[in-house]
């Protein structure tokens, strides 16, 4: 019975530090779609295929444990190629493709991330390669700036 019990703790344990080893990416219609039930912000990280930049934010910045812990904690995070015209779904009424979103927001380098507040009416962006302590520093002026009320 013992070694069941710490099976199972260990096991627990285990659990709860894999949830926090990545991001939890998203399809942009998976986000909303949480979103709906509970609220919160987007952060959409619009890339290509091409961009060594973007490649260098998944490998050094979003490996970063507390921007893990930060972006797995206050947003859906979502991918968002910004070439891809196949893949299609419904927002606001209308059809995109990934790539016609990322031209709806706007979106003209790489990488660009892209918060949306809550009630999906409101965007800023946040362009640029940045490591994890900057990425985090930038990403909380910017919602700061963009969205907190103005007294």
């Amino acid at each position: 019975m013992q070694k069941i019990i710490l099976t199972l703790g260990l096991l627990f344990f285990a659990s709860i530090g894999f949830s926090q080893d990545q991001i939890t990416w998203l399809k942009f219609e998976e986000a909303v779609a949480a979103n709906q039930s509970d609220p919160k912000m987007l952060l959409v990280d619009v890339y290509t295929d091409w961009c060594g930049w973007c490649k260098k934010m998944d490998k050094e910045t979003f490996t970063d444990p507390e921007v893990i812990k930060y972006v797995n904690e206050n947003f859906y995070a979502v991918k968002l190629n910004a070439e891809d015209t196949k893949r299609t779904f419904d927002f606001m009424g209308k059809k995109f493709s990934e790539a016609q979103l990322a031209a709806a927001m706007r979106v003209r380098s790489y990488p660009n991330f892209v918060v949306i507040e809550p009630t999906l009416q409101n965007i800023a962006q946040l362009p640029g390669y940045r490591p994890a302590d900057a990425f985090l520093e930038g990403i909380n002026e910017l919602i700061e700036k963009a969205f907190r009320p103005k007294l």
